[in-house]
């Protein structure tokens, strides 16, 4: 990977597009359709294949956000376990995009507050 530094963290990035496409306890959707839209938003290293945000998905589903439902190679095979909510985190200004059943802590790496 190159220097590159998005202006979004990808964790954000991912959670919003979630929130923003696939909020729907009842649809499944992959980490191929998120990863696709990232790309098209240009926020992310030019160079970067799905693997490089692996880690970003696993994070996901280790917060209990969604589960897991399949995998086949590379591609994941996601749900949402609640709908997400928008909070806006008073710490840092930024956007937080949470499950309910998640721990209501902000998602940027840098901050942690409590929401």
């Amino acid at each position: 990977m190159s220097g590159f530094s998005p202006t979004t963290p990808i964790a954000f990035q991912i959670r919003k597009i979630i929130f923003e496409k696939f909020n729907d306890i009842n649809v499944n959707f992959t980490n191929d359709d998120v990863f696709e839209i990232l790309k098209k938003n240009g926020d992310i290293d030019p160079s970067w294949t799905i693997d490089d945000a692996e880690p970003f998905f696993h994070e996901i589903c280790d917060s209990g956000l969604v589960r897991n439902i399949g995998q086949n190679f590379t591609t994941m095979y996601l749900k949402l376990f609640d709908l997400i909510e928008k909070a806006r985190c008073a710490a840092c200004g930024q956007d937080a995009y949470l499950g309910s059943s998640e721990d209501r802590v902000c998602v940027n790496p840098s901050c942690n507050s409590s929401i």
